[in-house]
């Protein structure tokens, strides 16, 4: 764990990625036949070995807690590890939303002899990155994976109405012997990938992070090392390429796309603990969903608590 906790001591906010960039570059260049490339915007496109195809990953590198003191630590217990300060006596944040899909990627990287890695910046500004990534640097891969799901047991088919891989290929991941279960997620890198026209499967995977966006995110240590097993048979196993290209048949687009996934995330949030405000929740997810507005976040702060005062009075009432 001790690389991953590294990387939780960086602070990489969105925009402000270069702490987290300078130690990948630097921790490149100590693996034997990788070699790094970036854009314009700053990217970063990794290359290991000579192959016909590739395996590829991709993670990204900002995250969006505003809480990251000097002496912050990552500690680390015999089931998780959670972030603190101890001068201001508070827990922060770990950004493991999505340091633990670079820390997947880096351990893939070291122990494979062929394989293409992607890093893109300002994911959580609405996949500014992945949205201008160089999209020929991925037409020699079979596949992408991109850990970057909180919980231990999601494997992303679909988001948005758009499909994401084929049946082939998800059949060849033997997902379901890791314990994990197809279902459909949010916008992340590989759905901007797709909208560039991607025509290889990808998936998005659970990497074993929690309460995300928030302070109080930690990582459960055994469901990191799950996805990283499963990520390695996938790479291990799924040797031919995988063509897809998305199906956006029924699709929706626009703000009531956003405020239906908003209004799932932020009561899943409220329903852990009652300690927010309409000004917290704008400011974990406005990134996230960004054509929202705080009448947005406000109307799904009322809606919750209109819902939560009519149970309690339902139960009053048995």
């Amino acid at each position: 764990m001790e690389l991953l906790k590294k990387l939780y001591k960086i602070y990489s906010p969105s925009g402000k990625e270069w702490a987290m960039t300078k130690f990948i570059w630097d921790y490149i260049k100590r693996i034997p036949g990788a070699k790094l490339e970036t854009d314009k915007i700053g990217n970063l496109y990794i290359t290991k070995g000579d192959a016909e195809s590739y395996p590829c990953i991709v993670a990204h590198l900002d995250q969006v807690q505003r809480l990251h003191s000097k002496d912050f630590t990552a500690i680390e217990t015999e089931e998780i590890i959670f972030g603190y300060s101890s001068r201001n006596k508070r827990q922060e944040g770990l950004g493991a939303d999505d340091k633990n899909g670079i820390w997947i990627a880096l351990k893939c990287l070291e122990k494979y002899k062929t394989l293409k890695l992607a890093f893109f910046v300002s994911e959580e500004k609405g996949c500014v990155g992945s949205a201008k990534a160089v999209i020929d640097f991925f037409t020699d891969c079979r596949f992408i994976i991109e850990p970057d799901r909180k919980g231990e047991q999601d494997i992303i088919t679909e988001i948005s109405r758009t499909s994401l891989c084929s049946p082939d290929f998800l059949k060849a991941t033997g997902h379901e012997e890791f314990g994990y279960k197809e279902t459909d997620g949010m916008m992340t890198d590989i759905l901007a990938l797709k909208d560039k026209g991607l025509g290889i499967s990808c998936v998005n995977i659970s990497c074993g992070y929690y309460e995300p966006h928030t302070d109080h995110e930690f990582t459960v240590k055994e469901d990191i090392m799950g996805c990283l097993r499963l990520v390695e048979h996938i790479i291990e196993n799924c040797t031919e390429t995988y063509p897809h290209l998305a199906e956006i048949q029924g699709r929706r687009r626009g703000i009531y796309d956003e405020f239906d996934e908003a209004v799932d995330e932020i009561f899943a949030l409220l329903d852990q603990e009652d300690i927010w405000s309409v000004e917290d929740l704008y400011y974990m997810y406005h990134s996230v969903f960004p054509d929202l507005k705080m009448e947005d976040y406000q109307r799904i702060y009322t809606e919750y608590y209109n819902l939560y005062s009519m149970k309690e009075y339902g139960e009053q009432k048995l």
